[in-house]
């Protein structure tokens, strides 16, 4: 989308004042970086995005468990219906939704699957080491970098990727209006 940025969304005519409770978007890998560091903070890495996302679940699909809609509801911002040409909207949104509108995981966290696909630290490789690892940061070097999460875009049929243990790549300069972010802190 021509003139499209975090600032306007669907480009120059948009704004952000009404969703300033949604997930900032059209970030890149290198503008979520550096915002993490003016915050003093910074990138989780793909090991640590998706410990969180688990929330203390072990062998599940989803933050909560198996189940896409537990008791029937939308616990994640997804296309409904039929991808691309029908979103019939079932969780309430064509886009983004506030960071806060499903059930937080067990660790307290939104939005872990689905919404947006979140930038990690990471740079992106085909294979993990097979060596089981403690804390893990990836590769030293790439060309992509790995996101995390899915976003309200993905649909089973076309990009089952809102699962804990699916991820992506984008180049670190690529933004979206499905991308974004979020910090992380080491322990002090």
């Amino acid at each position: 989308v021509e003139g499209a940025s975090w600032k306007h969304p669907e480009g120059k005519d948009s704004d952000i004042k009404e969703r300033m409770n949604h997930p900032v978007v059209h970030v890149s890998w290198k503008d979520g970086l550096t915002f993490c560091k003016w915050a003093g903070k910074r990138l989780p890495t793909e090991a640590e995005w998706e410990y969180a996302a688990r929330g203390g679940l072990q062998n599940r699909l989803f933050p909560w468990g198996n189940n896409p809609t537990p008791r029937g509801e939308h616990w994640m911002n997804i296309w409904q219906g039929e991808f691309p040409t029908n979103n019939t909207l079932d969780d309430g949104y064509a886009g983004t939704a506030p960071v806060d509108e499903y059930q937080p995981n067990k660790y307290g966290l939104y939005n872990m699957a689905g919404n947006v696909w979140e930038w990690v630290s990471d740079w992106w490789t085909i294979r993990h080491s097979s060596e089981p690892q403690k804390d893990p940061q990836g590769p030293a070097s790439g060309t992509e970098k790995v996101k995390k999460g899915g976003s309200y875009m993905c649909h089973r049929e076309y990009c089952y990727r809102y699962r804990c243990a699916s991820r992506s790549q984008n180049t670190p300069d690529s933004s979206a209006s499905n991308l974004g972010f979020r910090c992380a802190q080491s322990s002090v």
